[in-house]
C-alpha cells in the first residue's frame, strides 16, 4: 500500500513538473512594473518637477517684495505696494491716487517694475 501511494505521489509530481516546463516563462516582477515606473518618471520630469520649480520661484518673488514695487495681482489689478508689515501675510496696494486695497501676498502674481528695468536699459 505504501509503495502504491509513493508511486502515485511521484506520478503527480512528475506531471506537475511537466506542466511547468510546458508553460512559457512568466515575466519577472520588475519587467511587469517597468511601464508603470517609466510612466511615473515621465510624469515627474514633465509635470511635477517644473511645477515645483515654478512654485519655488513664486515664493522667492513674494518674499522679495518691498514698498514701492509695482505689482499685478491674480485678479489683474495693477498697483504699487504702499505698506507691508513684517510677519504679516497681507500687503496694501495703491491702485489710484487715493484707492488703497489690502491683499494677501499669495494674490501677487508678478512684479512689474522688475520687467520694465531691462527694457529701459536697451
Amino acid at each position: 500500500m505504501q509503495i502504491k501511494t509513493l508511486l502515485i505521489t511521484l506520478a503527480t509530481a512528475a506531471s506537475v513538473f511537466a506542466q511547468d516546463a510546458a508553460q512559457p516563462e512568466q515575466p519577472s516582477a520588475l519587467a511587469s512594473f517597468l511601464p508603470l515606473i517609466l510612466l511615473f518618471v515621465v510624469m515627474w520630469l514633465f509635470f511635477i518637477r517644473p511645477k515645483s520649480k515654478e512654485m519655488k520661484q513664486m515664493d522667492a518673488m513674494r518674499k522679495a517684495l518691498k514698498k514701492g514695487d509695482k505689482v499685478m495681482t491674480a485678479a489683474g489689478i495693477v498697483g504699487v505696494i504702499t505698506n507691508m508689515e513684517e510677519g504679516s501675510s497681507t500687503v496694501t496696494i495703491r491702485t489710484a491716487s487715493t484707492t488703497l486695497i489690502e491683499f494677501e501676498k499669495q494674490a501677487i502674481l508678478r512684479v512689474l517694475n522688475a520687467e520694465a528695468k531691462p527694457e529701459e536699459k536697451k
